[in-house]
């Protein structure tokens, strides 16, 4: 029954049509929650005649209180309905006055009498985090995570006078998982698609088509509220239930253990899937066997001899440190300050005053959060401490790791000595044996100069194509890393030494990398080729070798960007002088693709440092070893932290979420064209500098007069190149009558020779398609080509071994209306059709009626003829005689739905740079300094 009702319900709500009605409502609620629904339901017409909510606190008014005050809707702040187990009859009243039709209760944490549940003409409805009638009461997402259970969602009911027992209006699910937390579930879901629910709820009642369907027995659970003296933590249980008992209650009200005769509140575990790390021990009550406090944090173990790794700890006196310090966390003695660092201390205090105005004294024990401060008022007290003391660099965590003044002080004064040295840079490596060296692969984010856990721990395997074997668990990042990274190149293009770094150094510590690179690009060839499939010698000579090229031909532009001086009419007689700068834009987001997996890294990356920006990028799913190889070679080289960040991961988690980040200046994208859309409608929310390059179909054009031996060479490797993942790959092949069948001949002996196999071998032309999803698509293409009529000369199977092969293969006889004359394959198929002799102008109309422009060939010994067709072809690049000649000081990219944007050439890209206009007066320091375009 439990598992039926949500269907059923869903079904209701997504064939409501147009909802027509709107009703008065009571909004009996808070937070920030209660806040969005309250706006959702006025933007859809709906009418709010009053607002219930609860007294200020510390001076401060509830979100939906003050949305509602903004608006000038009645707002009652009643600190209770009832007293004495009966309803308070002037706050009854007062309600009753509104005249509501129906009462919206968003996350209501206040017992609402039945007199006024029952008081409108429809009722009352309720949200509830769970699937009810499991986890009924008030812990409910926190029970859902303490119960392990694999789905977790919410309910909106309708309210009766049982503990959440009221018919069913409408349910949504979603997934829970493996280390999800509390604010995981309500950032991600239940709170967006709660808010949503709410008000299709309301519509649906509005319209009368709302349902009432009874709660089943079957299932139906009561937990009470956890509290603090509850949640001690068991050890006697696997550590799948220690991990759940941790996460599920984290933040409120917390899991604990007792630790040298101390309460010490356990957050942000993980399980941990590996061989038991180095360590200290350290001994907790009731658990058979010591923790361990590693690097990464505290490691437990359950019953079943597994680990829980737990990354921060807080004392009985609120201080909450990194697990990986315990040891060290009483280690510190209090500093003596300066006169100095104590006028310091005295502007900081003050500073606390401002914001916690509500406290008449600030005290050296006045905790930050407990005096009424939210994450908010973090930022302010920040920002304010920096506009004092601008070499004072503090984080949003220092404020967290420090919550009481004097605590805080002593951490600002060792950040303002420089006694918080930076720390070594650690990396736990996932190493191989082969192709006969010992390849060290990173497999963590690489967040602000350190290789880190996904911050909710979650991973995913990278899979070599050759064989289908995992080749490392990777960390995959969540939202919160995200904004980690983002945060950190931010800090670093702001205030950070990079920012302060000039062209020449920048170009130095580039030369360094690209020098690196070319050490390591033996074992940065083997990464790519068990990562991506590439033949590894196409990955030591181009994935690789031209990586460094582009790195090095970057380097050197460094110290060339200029701008220039502009005559304009107020030069004479006043003498002003008027010139412009190219500067850098700030955090540039980079979303690369999984064919070329460290050359798209080079192309993108190398501009963008160059120009003086940072950069948060995400690679490929499928293939982040080099880039996070990549990384590593960045730190040694000596980049500051925070100016390269490297989050593998989902492209619709991690990609979206950079592409719509407020603090994102550009973002580069290289991928499919719907995707690229999808870029282009996230960027608009902050109008961020956008550049695409997209998908192909790039048409090769090989006329009669052609030296057809090389047009047949190069018209393969046009194809056939990197195994077909090729953005510029020739994806329709156009062949004068007169030679099409010798030409289709000698391409059928040429690919029998070609050998298929491990792409480590030396001798091997042809290695695995990139991933199983990808080989699958391209079978699906050659079964349509089939159905349509075209001809299948050749290939068009999987090759029957281990991993993801497919035969190179040849269509011909393809018409304009086919879908394989129309779509890109990404892969090693070869599509060719005929076009009658000597029809220059009809084969140039078929060649540009595609969508893409990206790249184009042509060959014919006529130059005449080649430069006409050079000028027709609707393409960002056009190859005479040739194919895939690309270089780092050619600009590349196309144009239609091929994208826009260059990379690679000189760099003057208007993407990374921005202009900014001077004027000076010589009678005045500066006269004018405005910008006059972003470009």
């Amino acid at each position: 029954m439990l598992g039926t009702a949500p269907r059923l319900l869903r079904a209701i709500c997504t064939t409501a049509a147009a909802y027509q009605h709107k009703l008065k409502l009571a909004l009996i609620g808070q937070s920030i929650f209660g806040q969005e629904v309250y706006k959702q339901l006025r933007k859809e017409g709906h009418k709010v005649v009053g607002v219930f909510t609860v007294p200020d606190r510390n001076g401060q008014a509830d979100p939906l209180a003050l949305a509602a005050e903004k608006d000038g809707t009645p707002v009652f702040k009643f600190p209770r309905w009832r007293a004495k187990g009966k309803p308070i009859q002037e706050v009854v009243a007062a309600y009753k006055s509104v005249g509501a039709e129906l009462n919206v209760l968003p996350f209501c944490t206040q017992f609402i009498p039945m007199d006024v549940i029952d008081c409108p003409k429809h009722g009352s409805i309720i949200y509830h985090p769970s699937i009810l009638p499991r986890h009924r009461g008030a812990s409910a997402i926190n029970w859902t995570l303490i119960q392990g259970d694999k789905k977790a969602g919410f309910t909106i009911f309708w309210a009766d006078d049982g503990l959440d027992t009221g018919p069913i209006l409408l349910q949504r699910e979603c997934d829970v998982g493996q280390n999800d937390t509390v604010d995981d579930l309500y950032n991600h879901f239940l709170f967006p698609e709660g808010i949503k629910a709410m008000v299709e709820a309301v519509h649906l009642i509005a319209d009368g088509k709302a349902p009432r369907i009874p709660q089943p027995k079957e299932g139906a659970t009561y937990e009470g509220i956890q509290k603090k003296e509850n949640a001690e933590i068991s050890w006697d249980q696997p550590a799948a239930a220690l991990h759940n008992w941790i996460r599920g209650h984290d933040k409120v009200p917390g899991a604990w253990a007792m630790i040298d005769g101390q309460v010490v509140t356990f957050y942000g575990s993980s399980l941990l899937d590996a061989s038991v790390p180095a360590g200290h021990e350290l001994a907790i009550k009731g658990a058979s066997r010591p923790g361990l406090v590693t690097k990464n944090g505290l490691v437990v173990f359950g019953n079943d001899g597994k680990m829980v790794l737990v990354r921060n700890l807080q004392f009985e006196d609120g201080k909450m440190i990194p697990a990986s310090k315990y040891f060290s966390a009483d280690e510190t003695t209090t500093l003596e300050l300066t006169e100095d660092e104590k006028k310091m201390a005295e502007d900081i205090r003050a500073i606390w005053k401002g914001i916690l105005s509500n406290v008449a004294v600030i005290e050296d024990s006045t905790d930050f959060f407990k005096s009424g401060a939210s994450s908010m008022h973090v930022v302010r007290m920040l920002e304010e401490i920096k506009q004092k003391y601008s070499e004072l660099q503090l984080q949003n965590e220092d404020v967290y790791m420090a919550t009481k003044f004097a605590d805080f002080i002593q951490m600002a004064v060792r950040k303002f000595r420089g006694e918080d040295k930076e720390e070594e840079l650690v990396i736990d490596y996932v190493s191989k044996n082969m192709n006969n060296m010992t390849v060290n692969m990173p497999y963590q984010c690489f967040i602000n100069g350190q290789f880190v856990n996904a911050d909710d721990g979650k991973t995913y395997d990278t899979i070599n194509p050759a064989d289908g074997s995992i080749i490392a668990s990777v960390s995959s990042a969540s939202l919160a890393d995200v904004d980690k990274a983002v945060a950190a190149a931010k800090e670093a293009f702001e205030n950070g030494e990079w920012g302060r770094m000039n062209a020449r150094e920048r170009g130095r510590l580039m030369y360094r990398l690209a020098d690196l690179m070319e050490e390591h690009q033996e074992e940065l060839a083997t990464i790519e080729s068990i990562d991506s499939g590439a033949v590894y010698t196409l990955a030591l000579k181009t994935h690789v070798g031209m990586s460094v090229q582009t790195f090095r031909y970057f380097a050197g532009w460094c110290d060339k960007i200029q701008g220039a001086t502009i005559p304009i009419n107020q030069a004479r007689p006043n003498h002003n002088l008027t010139f412009t700068k190219k500067e850098p834009i700030g955090v540039c987001a980079i979303v690369i693709p999984w064919n070329y997996p460290l050359m798209m890294l080079a192309w993108k990356s190398a501009a963008c440092l160059a120009a003086g920006n940072t950069l948060v990028l995400k690679p490929a799913q499928v293939t982040p070893l080099t880039s996070l190889k990549f990384a590593e070679l960045s730190a040694k080289a000596g980049f500051p932290k925070g100016v390269i960040n490297i989050l593998p991961g989902s492209g619709g988690l991690v990609g979206q979420h950079l592409s719509e980040h407020p603090d994102v200046r550009k973002v580069g994208f290289t991928g499919s064209t719907p995707t690229g859309k999808q870029i282009m409608k996230s960027a608009a929310t902050n109008l961020k500098k956008v550049s695409l390059e997209l998908g192909g179909k790039s048409p090769l054009i090989i006329f009669s007069d052609c030296e057809l031996d090389r047009a047949v060479k190069m018209g393969m490797g046009a194809v056939y190149f990197n195994k077909g993942e090729n953005c510029i790959a020739a994806g329709r092949l156009f062949v004068e009558e007169s030679i099409h069948d010798e030409f289709v001949r000698k391409v059928v002996e040429e690919i029998k020779k070609m050998k298929i196999g491990d792409p480590l071998d030396r001798s091997t032309d042809h290695g695995p398609q990139n991933h199983k999803a990808h080989l699958e698509k391209l079978l699906q293409y050659c079964e349509t080509g089939v159905k349509e009529g075209a001809t299948l000369v050749h290939g068009g199977r999987q090759v029957h071994r281990p991993g993801f092969f497919m035969e190179p293969t040849v269509f011909t006889d393809v018409e304009d209306h086919m879908y394989i004359a129309q779509e890109e394959s990404f892969g090693p198929v070869m599509v060719i059709s005929k076009f009658k002799n000597g029809d220059v102008d009809g084969v140039l109309r078929r060649a540009n009626t595609t969508e893409y422009g990206l790249a184009s060939g042509v060959f014919t010994k006529d130059i005449s003829k080649a430069l006409y067709i050079s000028e027709k072809l609707e393409a960002g690049t056009v190859f005479i005689n040739t194919y895939n000649k690309t270089d780092v000081a050619a600009p590349f990219g196309g144009f239609k739905q091929s994208g826009f944007g260059k990379d690679l050439g000189k760099l003057f890209s208007p993407s990374l740079l921005s202009h900014v206009t001077v004027q000076i007066n010589e009678k005045t320091t500066l006269a004018v300094h405005s910008i006059s375009s972003k470009m």
